[in-house]
């Protein structure tokens, strides 16, 4: 069973910069569309920044210019560079993977476990 492992959450300053790590626990499965969600208490998760296997990208509207979603295929990594941070982003940020399999309506989503982004100030 594929998994995805993230990592790269802390304590920052308004201001400063962190960048978090998700990889997959298969290096022979490749997602589809890989991306960042986040989560505080009260609020429904959102979509934070996606990236196709063809690297299109998506960002929300809060973070665009801000933040940067990349990837490394050969390490099957997905990465999110959070660059002037705010208050606001403070949350826990989930990697997500989706893979379209061949039975119709078939498909495979996996959620990483979860880090803590906490901005101060």
């Amino acid at each position: 069973q594929v998994q995805l492992v993230e990592s790269g959450g802390g304590l920052v300053h308004t201001g400063e910069s962190l960048r978090l790590s998700c990889t997959a626990s298969r290096n022979n499965f490749r997602f589809d569309t890989m991306g960042w969600y986040r989560q505080t208490p009260g609020k429904e998760r959102e979509m934070v920044a996606t990236m196709t296997s063809e690297s299109r990208k998506n960002y929300a509207d809060s973070v665009n210019g801000r933040f940067t979603i990349s990837r490394d295929s050969a390490k099957n990594t997905v990465y999110l560079q959070m660059d002037s941070l705010k208050p606001e982003d403070t949350a826990v940020y989930y990697c997500y993977g989706i893979k379209i399999v061949s039975v119709e309506g078939g498909k495979v989503e996996r959620w990483g476990q979860g880090t803590l982004v906490t901005v101060s100030s």
